[in-house]
């Protein structure tokens, strides 16, 4: 099956981005031969982008003007009014695609193949207060389009069915879970992991939170629990690394910055911002426990690399991370500082032999989940297939 992608934006949403590029590897290592993804980019994309997809045998990647940025205004007026966008129905259709994977994006009811849509999340209905009327009103319709065009809906978790089928009932019947997993990392003593730590000035016990800095991710909730736990003589670090930006809310990582100073825990609420992926997993290694203290999420990448790792859970109680992580963490409630400190100050970390234990059984179970999920990916594009989703 030749199924088109379109490159995802990272610096907008690198969720999107490592989830394009982790399926692309899982397909290849697990499935091979039974999906071609052939990924679309604009001319106008910078080839660091670019090149990690081109690494990854048998895919295949189309450069075309018709996925310029500046034509993306253009193009779904089009999908909407007309039923597609000609330059991008030519594209497909140039490259014999059996079908189109949607994105984020709406191609149309006449793009000439069938298509299936890609929601990660429905976090604008959930929180609406955390998009502008206008970043609402954007999703909300995108998604009513697609669904409006008998979409075949893929979603990543029961939860994220159940709000789609909720909020938008015709959709009931046409959603399709596929939880996905990311591949352990390469293995790595927790020596190594620790000078990687050192090199960031962490100390021995520290907790790790890898999440962008949106603002339903909560970091303002974490400095709150950090002041309760200086007052209460604890020295918890927690470490947190992401895009220092918010590009729904642009004064959101300023908020955060100037909450760490009026509390005066700049030595433990530790922003590395961007760092490498292989400084992520490395920190996953060596972290007393990974941190997701998020009021929304759809299925967290972030939970699954820990997942793959091996590091003790700290969660958000929120039903997804129930469905991803079930009784392998423990859990607070996102609104709730004193909870947050109150699971950092008994937290006990396992011992080193205890540790590499939890790692080696983490490889394990990761390979396990990857596998299944390049099976069920196959498995919901076939049936999607079937069913059609787009006319002529």
């Amino acid at each position: 099956m030749r199924i088109a992608f379109t490159l995802v934006d990272a610096r907008l949403w690198t969720g999107g981005y490592h989830y394009l590029l982790n399926l692309f590897r899982v397909l290849r290592q697990h499935q091979p031969g039974r999906i071609v993804p052939v990924l679309f980019h604009g001319t106008d994309r910078p080839e660091a982008d670019v090149e990690p997809f081109r690494g990854v045998p048998g895919v295949e990647v189309v450069c075309s003007r018709a996925f310029n940025d500046s034509r993306n205004t253009r193009s779904l007026a089009a999908a909407v009014f007309l039923g597609a966008d000609a330059a991008i129905r030519r594209a497909l259709l140039g490259e014999r695609v059996d079908g189109v994977f949607e994105l984020a994006r709406f191609f149309g009811r006449r793009i000439g193949v069938p298509a299936m849509a890609w929601m990660a999340d429905f976090q604008h209905r959930a929180l609406p207060q955390a998009f502008s009327p206008a970043g609402y009103w954007k999703r909300e319709l995108g998604f009513r389009a697609q669904i409006g065009a008998g979409r075949e809906v893929i979603v990543s978790s029961r939860d994220a069915q159940q709000a789609c089928e909720r909020y938008y009932p015709a959709s009931a019947g046409h959603t399709h879970v596929v939880h996905f997993a990311t591949p352990p990392p390469a293995p790595m003593s927790f020596e190594q992991a620790r000078r990687i730590a050192d090199g960031y000035g962490l100390p021995q016990e520290f907790f790790f939170m890898p999440n962008q800095f949106w603002r339903h991710k909560n970091h303002l909730l974490v400095a709150s629990a950090l002041a309760m736990l200086k007052a209460r003589g604890s020295s918890a670090v927690i470490a947190a690394s992401g895009k220092p930006v918010d590009p729904r809310n642009k004064a959101h990582v300023g908020r955060v910055h100037a909450a760490i100073e009026a509390l005066g825990i700049g030595q433990r609420y530790r922003i590395l911002g961007m760092i490498p992926y292989g400084d992520l997993a490395a920190l996953l290694r060596a972290c007393t426990a990974f941190l997701n203290p998020s009021r929304y999420e759809g299925w967290s990448t972030t939970v699954e690399e820990a997942r793959s790792a091996g590091a003790p859970l700290i969660l958000s109680d929120l039903a997804v991370h129930r469905e991803q992580a079930g009784e392998g963490a423990a859990y607070f409630s996102a609104d709730d500082p004193a909870g947050l400190a109150e699971a950092i100050e008994r937290f006990v970390p396992p011992g080193r032999e205890e540790r590499e234990r939890r790692a080696a059984q983490a490889r394990i179970d990761a390979e396990s989940r990857v596998r299944a999920f390049a099976a069920q990916f196959v498995a919901t594009v076939e049936l999607c297939l079937s069913r059609g989703g787009a006319s002529a």
